[in-house]
């Protein structure tokens, strides 16, 4: 009786330990795979979830786009502040100063008279003589003959060739008006104003 007692015991003491051993290899095991998981570039990520449970990989991929929602937002806002930054940064700069504005076409004479009417008849504002004046001052001296004998433009506004100016007369080789004319229409649509050519001239050399 006395040995079966003790067979008893010993089986289950055994059993025990066993299962303790089985335990801490199941968590060994569970250990190793994790480490292999975390070690994973995405593809194989990927193939290791495709096992998992719907639910959890259902889980997974919303805490993925949530995550992706939010560095998204963030990253938007600091767009947003630094465009905030930037106009604060632009609106209290001081603006640039070109000079005096005249108080009418009547300061000038010759060409700059024609340029400073037909400017008005442009649209623009008197405000925008200054820079015109400095434009064509640096370009031609607003001389009607004046040409670049290294590229070939010619005229008030320089026009590259000179030729284009014919779309505002044939007289173009010879009548200030309408070079003029020819010029401003080219400021207008590719500079927006003659302030913002002689900006792009002063930063380029050219316009």
């Amino acid at each position: 009786m006395a040995l079966l007692l003790t067979g008893a015991v010993g089986g289950g003491y055994l059993g025990i330990h066993r299962q303790q051993a089985a335990d801490v290899a199941a968590q060994e095991a569970r250990y190793d795979v994790e480490s292999e998981i975390a070690a994973m570039d995405q593809s194989k990520l990927y193939d290791a979830r495709a096992g998992l449970d719907p639910a959890v990989q259902r889980a997974l991929d919303k805490a993925a786009d949530e995550a992706k929602d939010q560095a998204a937002k963030a990253k938007k806002a600091n767009e947003l502040a630094e465009r905030a930054q930037a106009a604060s940064r632009s609106e209290n700069r001081e603006p640039p100063d070109y000079g005096p504005i005249p108080a009418s076409c009547s300061e000038f004479s010759g060409n700059r008279a024609i340029g400073c009417a037909e400017l008005l008849k442009k649209g623009f504002g008197l405000d925008q003589m200054p820079c015109l004046n400095k434009l064509w001052n640096k370009e031609s001296n607003w001389r009607t003959t004046a040409e670049n004998t290294s590229s070939g433009a010619y005229g008030i506004p320089q026009a590259l060739p000179g030729s284009k100016m014919a779309s505002e007369g044939d007289d173009w080789r010879t009548n200030p008006a309408t070079q003029i004319k020819w010029g401003l229409g080219y400021i207008k649509g590719r500079y927006g104003t003659p302030c913002k050519a002689w900006d792009h001239s002063v930063a380029t050399g050219w316009y």
